[in-house]
């Protein structure tokens, strides 16, 4: 009896052992992928909101507007230093983030418009003037898609234009301009009407966002889980932080003027409310009720600065119009 039982025994213990195997191969696999996605997006992840940035030196041009060279140094940071993760496939590690891509995608918004800005305004001496080629094509290049990976088989089983490339191109055209303007080849209007269309645009702009946030806090404030809440956040906090960083730049391009309209302190007060918004930065993004008692609703206080700073470029509108 003792024999046959230990006959019978040996093959139902090779099966438990490579069985055992088995999962041990599988939990290593698992464990393996797991720890590449997750070290990969602390690695990647950085929400880059230096409010000292100084353009890259390839980026700058000496007599041209500093407003243009903090454009395609932000750019440039985005798609070539920090990395531009918005349209990451599933198979990289960035493809699982979602507070970085909404702050480049922010940036690239508020920089689309300031290209059509410079396009439309600044960039020609009056509106019946022709428009400058290379803001022309910057414009039209930010405006493209920010999820746009190499390759997407639902559009076409050829190769595309990525987000970045598009973006890399507008970078150039950009430098190309400034290029130009130094050497008294391109225009950069510094008219006080120039300088207030491009405001009350900014103005325009942020105000659309402020009407989003508070669209989702009527819909959605008090739900103990949002996960929209923190995209419209880091997305409206890219948008602050790129419009901080031109407007202060076009504060000198446009230092002449601001000194004699006496907009100094204005401008200033302006800034702050960008830096206010841009400062915010919460470990986790509540949308709580307003007047909720344990927490805060982060979106209602980002609404706020970008409020007060939208009143405040009315404010030095209203100064350029007297």
């Amino acid at each position: 009896m003792s024999e046959i039982g230990t006959g019978d025994s040996t093959p139902i213990s090779r099966r438990i052992s490579l069985q055992g195997h088995v999962g041990k191969f599988f939990i290593g696999i698992f464990g393996a992928i797991f720890l590449y996605y997750a070290i990969g997006m602390i690695w990647i992840h950085k929400v880059d909101d230096d409010l000292k940035f100084t353009p890259a030196e390839h980026n700058q041009t000496a007599g041209g507007s500093r407003a243009v060279e903090v454009a395609a140094g932000l750019i440039d940071r985005e798609i070539n230093i920090n990395s531009w993760t918005s349209n990451d496939p599933f198979f990289m590690p960035a493809a699982l983030l979602d507070n970085m891509p909404n702050y480049q995608q922010g940036i690239i918004s508020a920089l689309a418009r300031f290209s059509f800005e410079l396009t439309d305004q600044i960039g020609r001496t009056r509106g019946s003037s022709q428009t400058d080629v290379d803001l022309q094509n910057a414009a039209g290049l930010l405006q493209y898609a920010g999820d746009v990976w190499s390759w997407d088989p639902t559009v076409s089983l050829l190769p595309t234009a990525s987000s970045e490339k598009q973006y890399e191109k507008a970078r150039k055209s950009l430098i190309s301009y400034n290029q130009r303007l130094a050497e008294g080849r391109a225009v950069f209007e510094k008219r006080g009407d120039n300088l207030l269309a491009t405001i009350d645009r900014i103005a325009l702009d942020i105000g659309s966002s402020t009407a989003v946030i508070d669209k989702h806090i009527a819909e959605h404030s008090g739900a103990y889980i949002d996960f929209e809440a923190d995209d419209l956040f880091y997305g409206f906090k890219g948008q602050a932080y790129a419009y901080y960083m031109i407007l202060d730049a076009l504060a000198k391009d446009y230092e002449t003027l601001i000194r004699e309209r006496e907009l100094g302190n204005a401008w200033g007060q302006m800034l702050g409310s960008f830096r206010s918004v841009v400062e915010l930065d919460p470990f986790v993004i509540s949308n709580a009720k307003n007047d909720g008692q344990l927490f805060p609703n982060h979106l209602a206080v980002q609404g706020f600065y970008i409020l007060r700073a939208r009143t405040q470029l009315r404010e030095i509108s209203n100064i350029l119009l007297k």
